[in-house]
């Protein structure tokens, strides 16, 4: 009598994963067509948006999840968080335009393993993936020499600037990024910038802290 036969179980193609999230289509075509060249690597979902790209990793559970830091107008950066508890196994790496090391040092403080400017050559971007996908951490030497300068401690951690204040008072009043990017006729990016170096100076993150701290300087009731 004939042995009963038995389904082979499904088996994944071999590769490093890979999710592609940036929401300019021939930036992600590009990424596509260099990672596609090198057989270490499989490509298993893009997405342009902060909040496609959060169901495609929490889908797909990739090992590398590359991603811009500003997707249709959306920061991805205070997903990073629900990004890896979505996908502990995922391993981010920034590639930006962003050369503000306030945005590397948020990146890589919240749980980024690397950081990477897209005016990097193709084959470093390359190498950065494979370092990133081996469970270490890869910044961008031109990056990491500005985070070495601009470490906390090197300035006086209490000072603001001028507009950093404005900000810092108007996210005490509860106003959202966008709220204060249209109160003060700049970029969404920018604000940012001054929220990411305002928690640098004075190491306040939360609603509660930034009120207490606007209130110490008299910037709110």
């Amino acid at each position: 009598m004939d042995a009963p036969s038995s389904t082979p179980s499904r088996q994944e193609p071999p590769g490093t994963t890979v999710v592609l999230a940036d929401d300019h289509l021939v930036v992600r075509a590009g990424m596509r067509l260099l990672l596609a060249q090198d057989p270490a690597f499989r490509i298993v979902a893009e997405s342009a948006t902060v909040p496609d790209t959060l169901e495609a990793v929490r889908r797909t559970h990739p090992r590398v999840l590359v991603l811009d830091l500003t997707m249709a107008g959306q920061s991805s950066l205070p997903m990073i968080p629900a990004l890896l508890t979505a996908s502990p196994g995922t391993r981010i790496l920034i590639l930006t335009m962003q050369e503000d090391p306030a945005f590397a040092r948020e990146a890589l403080r919240t749980g980024a393993a690397g950081y990477l400017l897209k005016e990097a050559a193709a084959e470093e971007l390359l190498a950065a993936a494979h370092q990133v996908a081996r469970g270490a951490t890869y910044v961008q030497p031109v990056m990491g020499a500005r985070l070495a300068v601009e470490m906390p401690g090197s300035a006086d951690q209490e000072s603001l600037t001028a507009r950093e204040a404005e900000v810092l008072s108007l996210l005490a009043l509860g106003h959202t990024n966008q709220e204060i990017a249209q109160r003060l006729y700049v970029s969404v990016r920018t604000v940012e910038t001054h929220r990411a170096r305002i928690r640098d100076k004075l190491g306040k993150d939360t609603r509660a802290e930034l009120i207490a701290a606007a209130r110490e300087r008299g910037l709110v009731p």
